[in-house]
């Protein structure tokens, strides 16, 4: 949760960023992160492409490249009850899974009464000014937006998560821990608040940027192929670790081929040592980006039911 000394603070300024032509938040609503092109994307020569990966018609995998213009597409429950996760599906930084790890989260907890908005990030790779930079600002003014608007779009500004999956887990873990890391010149109001999520949920992340336990191929996207020692401590998540980290869930298999349960169990220590609530679930088999949809009624299909439970646990969800 945010501290409570940040409460009145956030209130005002929440209210101050709120228009005065407010309209509710509907499903299928996208609302882009930037006014205009991301900054620092303006010389990028990147084009929005999405390519169907699947030989299989009835079992879509989609992925997209190309983002300049970040954005989140909205997913309102039937009954909302304040809260809202913004969901950031995976991709190894070089791609954004479409069909996994994204609109299965909001079947799942849009039942719950909670708000789902899916982050369309950029990829770090594609001509960015401080590429390696560019994820977490696109995660931290996800946070800063949707807290902005929250009155508007009848949600609790300190009830604002973030899931994040593999690839975009390192982006997630960075957030949690680098939140208030200036990458970026303000624009708006909006970037006067925190982007501190009030939760996080990361699935099967990458953290660490040590060649022992990374995952390469999201490595040298983020970083480049030889990063130096300076770059791997900068960008290995679990380093910057504090105890102002918000609450976090942790779930992933033993049997992951991609991503070493390593990365996961960094984070989960580093947490723990600085005394931020964290609660992890390790599988024995789901191998690795089982999202929902792929894990085939195994063990690992319960992952869903305990984050539920953790959400009630910390006071997300009545």
């Amino acid at each position: 949760m945010l501290k409570s000394w940040k409460g009145g603070l956030l209130t005002a300024l929440v209210l101050c960023a709120t228009s005065a032509t407010a309209a509710p938040l509907k499903t299928r609503d996208v609302i882009d992160l930037w006014p205009g092109v991301a900054p620092g994307s303006e010389a990028s020569t990147a084009t929005l492409t999405v390519t169907e990966r699947s030989k299989v018609l009835y079992w879509p995998d989609r992925a997209i490249t190309g983002v300049i213009k970040p954005n989140l597409t909205a997913f309102v429950p039937d009954k909302p009850n304040g809260a809202a996760v913004i969901v950031a599906p995976g991709g190894a930084y070089t791609r954004i899974v479409l069909d996994k790890e994204a609109g299965e989260m909001a079947r799942w907890l849009n039942p719950y009464g909670v708000t789902v908005l899916l982050l369309q990030y950029r990829l770090p790779a594609e001509g960015h000014q401080n590429g390696a930079d560019v994820p977490l600002e696109d995660a931290q003014r996800a946070v800063r937006l949707v807290r902005s608007r929250a009155r508007e779009w009848g949600l609790d500004p300190n009830r604002i998560g973030f899931l994040g999956a593999s690839a975009a887990g390192h982006m997630g873990a960075t957030l949690g821990a680098e939140f208030a890391k200036k990458v970026y010149a303000p624009v708006d109001e909006a970037d006067k608040l925190s982007a501190r999520p009030d939760f996080l949920m990361l699935l099967y992340p990458v953290v660490s940027m040590d060649e022992k336990v990374t995952h390469m191929e999201s490595r040298t996207n983020l970083i480049g192929k030889t990063p130096s020692a300076e770059q791997i401590q900068a960008y290995s998540a679990n380093l910057h670790v504090t105890k102002d980290n918000p609450p976090t869930f942790i779930t992933l298999a033993n049997d992951d081929p991609a991503v070493s349960p390593e990365n996961g169990l960094s984070y989960f220590l580093a947490l723990r040592q600085a005394g931020v609530p964290v609660e992890m679930h390790i599988f024995k088999d789901g191998n690795h980006g089982f999202g929902i949809r792929d894990t085939r009624q195994m063990p690992v299909s319960r992952w869903p039911n305990f984050a539920t439970e953790w959400l009630k646990a910390i006071g997300i969800l009545n």
